[in-house]
């Protein structure tokens, strides 16, 4: 047997694995399923893709008698063919199409599986092999104890679950690497997690009510369940896949290239990564899911499966581990001796859960801003000085200038008319107005929030302010309150696009309560939560949304991200200074690699800056590969993202001679300063 590549890490194990009594039974059920459906002993186009000894050997039974410790007889039987059902398909996957580059045999396979998971209704498809003879069977014997939005979101993640293979199929092909931030969002879909987590409810007879489904909360507990999974699996599978197979969709490759790491510096920071992921598992689970409950109105009953859900996703965790330990799938050689208990591994990674909550505000930076020059040619919409002067005067007249966030100094200074006129160039005078005041508006909110709240650390009053501004959003809105409610209202009968605007807005300004929960816990993120929330937070949904109408495709829902994360990321380095050292953030994309590395400052940086560059590589490369995207909206997007890398470089907002300056006290302040004329910008009775 070849030396393994790298010594596996200690893992975060604060659960420990617990075993099904039902195991022997599901071995040989699985084992009499498999062999009926010819997964066994029975060539696939002249290529066997089981033997008998590889199915006893991966031994799929015990992984699901560990991940669903409590199950009775029938369901682990059940949820067992589930899954020597999907590992054959990636196994069959392997050896008919990416072993052999074959895109259109993959597609043409993929495009049938729908066919026997239909959502309502009998399967009227005849299956050809064993893929399609197995998902019948199992779909056919699972659906009927389930809900219609449980079989919606399981048809959605096993046909994500499926599909996605052909990105790794496309990536082999051109021998490309992935970036980090896509590496992760891909393998949510290809690697099954997501489709794990629907089984759990199945398992465990605990559907989460369909009206908290869909929310944030949940959303973050499926995806950390989803990342820790996948990437354990990485450093398991590393050996396999990369050295035996020349696979190139494997985490610890990807952070062992990005971050030009050797492979044991890349699995120790993967597991680091798996250990953040969890301890964002838990903090969600603790302090958002019970909020969550309150807000919705969700009855005991409820609340109840959604935490033997909860419960469901620890002991997957825990189980999936053992399993990945004793598998002769995995590279685990040694990989049991000298366990010591899970409250070792608990203090192991103490200090990195430590070391989120550390960060000292206010303090000084030393690293110097890097350059970025406009991605592609600059448009500037030939409105842009009239614009300019008319900007002043509606933010005049709407009461923005209070003093307090803001003077007209610091309106100038920021000049997001430059920006609307570089997304927008093609803009008549009246459309680029309403996305000069929209960003201008977005941009006094964004301050408003951190001066107001992040100085009092009132997250009621902030919750209150975002439920607010919805209501100035739709018909019969209330009278204004603050210069804040004031411009919005101003704004409202005047935007275009109105739906969607309204639904990038309150995420934008909702994602502004994340953050200063954050604040208020002196938290600083979880990496891949600071990305994804970034989007938001940054509100680039809401800038897009005023520019063209967003598209729901696959394909154009990538290149929507990639600008988003590159426009985020260059306004965390362009920010860093500002926020970090004049407001006391630590939301900030600089800071959150800095902890998470534990590296220094300017290593921490040029980590961003790469991962910038990487999102505007991948926003070209899929651009060039998505065909059925109209030409017009990547046009769109080109702009877009011209427009805010050329208005971060050119605008004042982060210049040296504006950092200090404060509207009220002119001169460096911190972020309580301005706390002094706070109460003017509140609404009454609060």
């Amino acid at each position: 047997m070849p030396e393994q590549p790298f010594v596996l890490p200690e893992f975060y194990l604060p659960h420990p694995a617990r075993l099904n009594p039902h195991l022997e039974r599901a071995r040989a059920h699985s084992k009499a399923w498999a062999r009926e459906l010819d997964m066994i002993d029975v060539p696939q186009r002249g290529t066997v893709i089981w033997t008998e000894h590889d199915l006893d050997s991966h031994d799929y039974a015990l992984l699901c008698a560990y991940t669903h410790p409590d199950a009775g007889a029938e369901e682990l039987d059940l949820v067992t063919d589930w899954y020597v059902w999907v590992f054959y398909f990636d196994d069959h996957f392997l050896e008919l199409y990416k072993r052999t580059g074959d895109i259109d045999g993959a597609q043409a396979h993929l495009d049938r599986i729908e066919l026997f998971m239909p959502t309502g209704g009998e399967i009227t498809a005849t299956p050809g092999n064993p893929v399609e003879r197995g998902l019948a069977d199992l779909w056919t014997r699972t659906i009927p104890q389930r809900s219609a939005a449980w079989r919606r979101r399981f048809a959605g993640s096993t046909k994500a679950l499926l599909e996605e293979s052909l990105w790794e199929l496309a990536n082999i092909n051109e021998g490309r690497l992935a970036n980090p931030i896509e590496y992760v969002e891909m393998r949510r879909k290809v690697g099954g997690a997501p489709w794990s987590a629907n089984l759990v409810e199945h398992a465990a007879h605990a559907e989460v009510p369909d009206e908290i489904a869909a929310t944030r909360p949940m959303e973050v507990l499926r995806d950390c369940f989803a990342d820790s999974v996948h990437l354990r699996n990485d450093l398991f599978s590393y050996q396999r896949e990369v050295h035996d197979e020349g696979e190139l969709s494997n985490g610890v490759l990807v952070v062992e290239k990005f971050l030009g790491l050797t492979t044991q510096e890349a699995a120790d920071a993967v597991n680091d990564l798996i250990t953040s992921r969890l301890h964002q598992f838990e903090h969600t689970a603790l302090t958002e899911v019970p909020a969550l409950f309150d807000e919705h109105g969700v009855d005991p009953a409820a609340r109840a499966a959604t935490f033997a859900y909860v419960k469901g996703l620890q002991d997957w965790q825990a189980g999936g581990h053992e399993w990945h330990l004793r598998s002769s799938r995995y590279m685990n050689e040694g990989a049991l001796d000298g366990r010591g208990p899970s409250l070792s591994s608990v203090l192991a990674t103490a200090p990195q859960r430590l070391r989120a909550y550390s960060h000292t505000p206010f303090r000084a930076v030393s690293v110097p801003p890097r350059r970025f020059e406009p991605p592609f040619p600059v448009r500037l919409n030939p409105h842009l000085d009239t614009c300019r002067r008319r900007n002043v005067d509606w933010a005049r007249r709407t009461g923005l200038l209070d003093g307090v966030v803001w003077d007209e100094r610091k309106l100038r200074a920021a000049d997001l008319p430059l920006c609307a006129a570089g997304i927008r160039p093609d803009a008549t005078a009246g459309e680029l107005d309403v996305t000069a005041g929209w960003l201008t508006w977005s941009t006094y909110a964004d301050d408003y929030f951190q001066t107001v709240f992040g100085a009092s650390r009132d997250l009621a009053a902030a919750k209150a302010c975002h439920e607010r501004l919805a209501l100035f959003m739709a018909d019969g809105s209330p009278a204004p309150l603050n210069p804040l409610e004031a411009a919005l209202a101003d704004l409202w009968p005047r935007t275009p696009n109105r739906l969607a605007v309204r639904r990038a807005a309150e995420s934008m300004t909702s994602s502004w309560l994340w953050r200063l929960v954050n604040l208020a816990q002196n938290r600083i993120p979880d990496p891949i939560d600071h990305v994804e929330m970034r989007r938001r937070t940054f509100g680039a949904e809401l800038t897009m949304s005023l520019a063209f109408p967003l598209l729901r495709t696959r394909a154009a829902q990538t290149l929507e991200h990639t600008a988003a994360d590159y426009g985020g990321l260059l306004n965390d380095l362009r920010s860093y200074r500002k926020e970090i050292q004049f407001e006391g953030e630590l939301n900030n994309g600089v800071l959150v690699v800095r902890s998470f590395l534990g590296c220094s400052e300017e290593r921490a940086y040029q980590v961003v800056a790469d991962l910038a560059d990487a999102r505007l590589a991948e926003f070209r490369h899929a651009a060039a590969a998505a065909p059925d995207v109209p030409p017009d909206y990547v046009d769109g997007l080109r702009d877009w993202l011209a427009g805010t890398a050329h208005w971060h470089e050119n605008a004042g907002r982060y210049r040296e001679t504006e950092l200090g300056h404060h509207p009220r006290f002119g001169g460096p302040t911190g972020i309580g300063t301005s706390s002094l004329r706070i109460s003017s910008l509140l609404p009454a009775g609060r």
